[in-house]
Order: structure tokens, then C-alpha cells, then sequence
């Protein structure tokens, strides 16, 4: 059944090669991106409806929810793929850490302002990693600054916890939400900068997020985390699947959302 997929970062990494194959599948992509020039290049290469957003900025944020809800009655798989790690300004005039607003909080946005289209039937991929770390509630609220590991590594666990928690939370009444590890070290444009390194087959992430999205392995994935390292479902980090730690972290999103 041909599916409607809205991929974020889908103008280069594993976002691209996500939205080709998924195309090539017969699906209908959504394609977002920061860039006009290149959500332009993309869209027309998969004969594809463009989206331009930059994601650290939460006015954009809900603008791109506003117009994928007025153009389109429902929507069956939303992949939240965007996400940076080095940047040349961390610290937004807002006081946050770019890589928790983008990796973290635009992600949970997108998806709360798409719930309506999503439905029950509908899936949200949010990609996660293996590097995760305990987070800095401190930080995450704007308040001290994290190296560049510290704060994509605490960012990735916190979307992680978010994707658990708000599973649980719809249950069965909105659609299955999962975090997944798209695997260490493929060679996107963040892994060349960041280690220098071309890093492994990109189409290695792009073939998980496909089966994510539109496969009947993942039908009854909601609220799990899925390591493509491991090949298989797995424990995410331990602060993931503590229930204290993970209510405290809901709250302090909550607060910095409100915000």
C-alpha cells in the first residue's frame, strides 16, 4: 500500500537515501529540509513535495506542522531524521543548546503538531543512536554549556526517552512511536565532520528506516528501541528505563517548551 512519509533532513545523509528508496518503493515522500536550493534539487529529482524549515527555530518548527496538515489529510509515517552535532554557534539567542532544540525538542514539536494526521494507524521514526549519555537537566534548560559529544550524546538519549514516554502515553489511541540506533559511524556528512572519517554504506541506515516506516517487523514497535549495531531490539540506556529520570525529563521538556 503506497504510504505518505515525511522525512526531515531529507536533502542529504541518510535522510536522502531514505526518501530515494522509499520513492523508488512507490511511496509518496515529503521532503524537508533547511536549504531552498537543495529542498528544491531534491524534490525535483523524486518528483517530491519540498518543505523548507530550519528546525532551531520553533515559529518554523510549527509552520511546517501547519502546512503538511492544510495540504495533506493524513499522513502515514513521519521520520524525524534531522539532526546536527557541530555547529559553529551552540548556543542559541535563546539561551538553548542547538543540538537538544534540534535533536530533541523540534522533533517532539513536529510530532505533537502532527498527532491529528498521524492518527492510530500512523508511525513516527525518530533517530536516535549509540551514543547516549545521562542528561544534564541544567544544560538541557539553557543553563551551562556542554562539549559537542556531550550535548549530541544527551540530546539523542532524551529523544529517546521522549519517544518511550509519549508511546505510552497515546497508547493505542495515536500512532506507534520508536527510537532506533540507524547504526555507528555511516557515512554522513555529520560523521565526516565530526571524526574525519568516511564512515561505513549509507544505504545500511536508509534499509532500517524503510523497514521502520512501512514494515510488518516493526507493526507492534511502538514505545521500543530498535540498535541496527546489534540488529535487533535492545535496552537503551539505563536512565531510559528509569521511570524517576525519565518523569523529571518530561517535565523539564514540558517547561522549556513552554517557554
Amino acid at each position: 500500500m503506497k504510504k505518505t512519509i515525511l522525512i526531515t533532513g531529507a536533502t542529504d545523509g541518510i535522510g536522502l537515501e531514505t526518501a530515494r528508496m522509499l520513492t523508488a518503493a512507490g511511496h509518496r515522500v515529503l521532503v524537508h529540509g533547511r536549504n531552498p536550493a537543495k529542498v528544491a534539487a531534491v524534490a525535483d529529482e523524486l518528483q517530491a513535495k519540498g518543505y523548507v524549515a530550519e528546525l532551531s527555530i520553533m515559529d518554523e518548527v510549527e509552520a511546517l506542522a501547519e502546512s503538511v496538515r492544510n495540504e495533506h489529510g493524513a499522513l502515514d509515517v513521519l521520520i524525524n531524521n534531522a539532526g546536527v552535532l557541530r555547529v559553529a554557534e551552540p548556543v542559541l539567542d535563546c539561551g538553548l543548546d542547538v543540538r537538544f532544540v534540534v535533536n530533541t525538542i523540534a522533533p517532539y514539536v513536529l510530532t505533537q503538531k502532527l498527532l491529528p494526521l498521524l492518527g492510530r494507524s500512523g508511525r513516527v521514526i525518530n533517530l536516535s543512536s549509540a551514543a547516549q549519555a545521562p542528561v544534564n537537566l541544567e544544560a538541557f534548560g539553557g543553563r551551562g554549556v556542554l562539549d559537542e559529544m556531550q550535548a549530541y550524546a544527551q540530546s539523542k538519549l532524551a529523544l529517546t526517552i521522549w519517544s518511550a514516554e509519549l508511546a505510552a502515553k497515546l497508547g493505542n489511541e495515536g500512532p506507534a512511536i520508536l527510537a532506533v540506533n540507524p547504526g555507528s559511524l555511516l557515512g554522513s556528512k555529520m560523521v565526516k565532520e565530526a571524526f574525519g572519517v568516511d564512515g561505513g554504506d549509507l544505504q545500511i541506515g536508509a534499509d532500517l528506516l524503510c523497514r521502520a516506516a512501512v514494515s510488518d517487523e516493526f507493526a507492534d514497535a511502538s514505545g521500543k528501541y530498535y540498535d541496527n549495531d546489534s540488529k535487533r531490539f535492545a535496552a537503551p540506556h539505563a536512565d531510559a528505563r528509569d521511570p524517576q529520570k525519565c518523569a523529571a525529563f518530561m517535565q523539564a521538556l514540558e517547561r522549556v517548551i513552554g517557554k
